[in-house]
């Protein structure tokens, strides 16, 4: 499929990525078919994309025409047919269940047209676990977008074995066009690239913890106020060319066999779930939360990761 031929974009989910995933395409002019299953949750996320697109607007990262003509470019519905019956292509991002995606792949499988390229907002679940519940395996593949969407310019695009060329340069350059970073993973793994990092370094910094080197407030500073700054600018290959490799395998060769390695879940994570401590939504996590500083720490994301985009620019 050439890349110009994709017109129109179907979202299917609604939620917590899918209304910034189609608030993105509408910005860029595209119209956009927004699935779910109650017209309450279409509502909330209708509301949800005026309040971001208003915020980007106050940022200075949205004229305010854009924004405005925005919104009525999405189209929402509770008819999963009406919703897909045109779309190019379709971007599924329900809950993170492989049994309930695989019956909503099957179901666009037989809804969409036979051109129609079948993506996944999935974080975890692999493209050929998808592919298998429909007829068109070389046109599925996963787009792995990071939350906030509107904010954070990466999409993961993750082929399956039968995922052909086409259906990637088509994706690929599409997103490229709208002002996405796409990054190619070229062979599906669990976790794709960006959350085999996160959870390496997770990993040791809960290893960290429950050793007692240190405590996980000093593990934040340690991240926010030192690399973390510097991988804003530059990635790990590029900041480590700087330092030279011959230093770094000198670094390495001491740190490797101290660092976290085991398969095993921490137990520090085990042990907070098992009470109930699950961060902000109960109050609770490594930090205590009230409303009150769950919505600062989200303004602060926010406005720092406006930042980044505004760096981005002059680079």
């Amino acid at each position: 499929m050439p890349p110009d031929t994709i017109r129109q974009v179907a979202v299917v989910g609604a939620g917590l990525m899918g209304h910034g995933i189609a608030q993105e395409f509408a910005l860029a002019g595209y119209e956009v078919g927004l699935h779910d299953i109650s017209d309450s949750r279409l509502d909330h996320a209708l509301t949800q994309i005026r309040e971001d697109l208003h915020l980007s607007v106050e940022l200075g990262l949205t004229d305010a025409v854009r924004a405005a003509e925005a919104p009525p470019k999405i189209h929402p519905s509770t008819d999963l047919p009406q919703v897909v019956r045109h779309a190019d292509l379709v971007i599924e991002a329900i809950i993170e269940d492989l049994q309930v995606k695989q019956r909503v792949f099957q179901n666009l499988d037989q809804l969409c047209q036979d051109q129609t390229i079948l993506a996944s907002n999935s974080s975890s679940f692999m493209p050929s676990q998808l592919a298998v519940s429909t007829q068109r395996p070389d046109k599925v593949l996963v787009t792995h977008y990071f939350n906030p969407p509107h904010l954070l310019p990466l999409v993961e695009v993750v082929r399956g074995p039968a995922t052909s060329d086409a259906t990637v340069s088509a994706v690929v350059d599409l997103l490229s066009r709208i002002g996405k970073r796409p990054a190619l993973v070229q062979r599906e793994v669990p976790g794709f690239v960006g959350n085999r990092l996160q959870i390496a370094l997770l990993r040791e910094a809960a290893s960290l913890v429950e050793q007692g080197i240190a405590s996980p407030q000093d593990i934040d500073v340690v991240i926010k106020y030192g690399f973390g700054r510097r991988l804003a600018a530059a990635g790990v290959f590029e900041i480590f060319d700087i330092a030279g490799w011959d230093l770094v395998l000198t670094i390495m060769t001491n740190l490797l066999p101290h660092i976290a390695s085991s398969p095993e879940l921490p137990q520090g994570i085990k042990d907070k779930v098992m009470r109930g401590e699950l961060g902000v939504k109960t109050g609770q996590g490594y930090y205590p939360w009230t409303p009150e500083s769950a919505a600062a720490l989200n303004q602060r994301i926010a406005r720092s990761l406006v930042a980044c985009v505004q760096l981005s620019a002059i680079r």
